[in-house]
């Protein structure tokens, strides 16, 4: 069994309108959510074996952030696929992962995050910024996940929530 992560950045600011959505940073209220949402998962025994994030300066941010909070002592590895990626992008980035690898939390955007969630656990779910669904994946190795696997979905944390 597999523990999966999902988590869609914090909350971006949009104070500059000329900045390219790649390079947005956190909002204020994002950099409060990010480091809440570390300090749970290190509460929730949850402290990943990796992180994998967008490569967009608010995923960035978040990675590093929630890794912070959590204790994550290992490198954060960024994926510029992620960036706006649709699902198979989340896919072949787990799919290339090491077996030692028990729990993994990745951290991108919406559309592809909150569809990668139904197809996993085949219910509709809401990411909003900075919430973490937490997925039990009946697996034994990474390069076996396939969208005709069932996980199951145990928590779905959202700040407003805690």
């Amino acid at each position: 069994m597999k523990t999966l992560l999902l988590m869609r950045h914090a909350k971006s600011s949009f104070k500059d309108g000329s900045m390219p959505d790649f390079e947005r940073p956190l909002s204020k209220r994002g950099e409060k959510d990010a480091p809440r949402m570390g300090k749970l998962l290190r509460e929730k025994d949850l402290v990943p074996d990796l992180i994998i994030a967008s490569s967009a300066v608010r995923a960035k941010a978040t990675a590093e952030l929630v890794a912070e909070k959590s204790g994550y002592k290992g490198e954060i590895l960024y994926v510029e696929d992620l960036y706006l990626g649709e699902p198979a992008a989340y896919l072949d980035a787990l799919r290339n992962l090491d077996d030692d690898v028990e729990t993994v939390l990745i951290i991108g955007h919406n559309p592809g995050l909150e569809t990668l969630l139904q197809i996993l656990t085949d219910k509709v779910e809401s990411l909003s910024t900075a919430a973490i669904a937490h997925l039990e994946v009946p697996l034994r190795t990474w390069k076996a996940l396939d969208t005709a696997i069932i996980a199951t979905l145990k928590h779905l944390w959202r700040p407003r929530d805690l």
